[in-house]
């Protein structure tokens, strides 16, 4: 990788090779931000094996991840659903096969749209609830053991760098929206803030084996799925002065987030929460939203994802 490309990644203070003979296992690793964290972590030594319901999708962002270092080893998995736990454990046992282990584990596969509770049916409620949720569990058990071996080769004393480099770390990609609530994310907000409480029990049952568990909460975050969606209900499409950042987020920035708690540098950092927002679910909850004036479009009779509602 150029560097000009490595700057579009991660930032300059990171050493080349630090996660040299680690493996990262990824869900939803063909996204816009989990892709981003991977091959940060590719282009820092380690290999990867990134899964995802699209195959061809899966396994073209897996080639290109590959691209980063010469010799790295970047597998993609496509037909694996995060809901099917059989699936997802054949993946993680195939990803072991062939890499050796798994060291880093990011849950990041994640379903939403817009609809309030009104238009939210109770299957598709259900469905963000089995995608987050459900699958960031079973992505927690099917790789487990494996994180509890490396944990058990990396221990830190938190004074010198583990001469082996570190392992036995989780990521679960969460968000900020369920701190305060946003209108048309119900079935959103839950699944987060269950997520968020999965990785605080993680980090209290398996931090004394050596297992760290963190969140990363992205906020919103340039040219993704999720800003394109949510920045007309925040009220940020045309106005940014909302995120005291003054600007929107890079995926560069969510990757650095998750090489300092990978790295040495996060050692002692579990349970814990790192938001990459720039401050901005400080000021979020119901907005002055162009797209969604509130509560006028909450109390019309028809609202759907394109910001179209009747005024009652």
């Amino acid at each position: 990788m150029a560097d000009n490309e490595r700057a579009k990644y991660l930032s300059s203070n990171w050493r080349d090779g630090i996660f040299a003979g680690k493996v990262v296992f990824c869900t939803g690793g063909a996204g816009d931000i989990c892709s981003a964290q991977v091959r940060a972590l590719v282009y820092l030594g380690a290999d990867a094996c990134i899964i995802g319901r699209n195959v061809e999708k899966t396994e073209r962002m897996a080639r290109s991840m590959a691209e980063s270092r010469p010799e790295a080893k970047v597998l993609g998995f496509g037909a694996v659903d995060v809901r099917d736990y059989d699936s997802l454990k054949s993946a993680v046992d195939r990803c072991v096969k062939e890499l050796g282990g798994i060291d880093f584990v990011i849950a990041g596969a994640a379903g939403n749209f817009l609809a309030p509770i009104t238009q939210l049916s109770p299957k598709a409620f259900r469905s963000v609830i089995d995608i987050d949720l459900i699958g960031s569990y079973h992505t927690l058990k099917a790789t487990l053991s494996y994180l509890e071996r490396s944990a058990a080769k990396h221990r830190s004393d938190g004074l010198t760098t583990p001469s082996k480099g570190t392992g036995g770390r989780i990521i679960f990609v969460s968000a900020t929206l369920q701190y305060r609530g946003i209108p048309l994310q119900t079935h959103g907000c839950v699944a987060k803030a269950g997520i968020d409480t999965l990785s605080a029990q993680v980090a209290i049952e398996f931090g004394p084996r050596g297992i760290t568990s963190n969140i990363v909460a992205p906020g919103p975050i340039a040219e993704t799925e999720g800003v394109k969606r949510l920045a007309r209900v925040e009220g940020l499409d045309g106005d940014l002065s909302r995120i005291p950042a003054g600007r929107f987020g890079s995926v560069k920035e969510v990757a650095d987030a998750t090489i300092f708690l990978f790295a040495d540098t996060g050692s002692y950092v579990n349970g814990a929460t790192v938001v990459v927002d720039g401050g901005s679910w400080r000021t979020q909850g119901v907005s002055d939203s162009k797209a969604f004036p509130y509560p006028g479009f909450l109390l019309s009779r028809n609202i759907d994802d394109n910001a179209q509602y009747t005024k009652l």
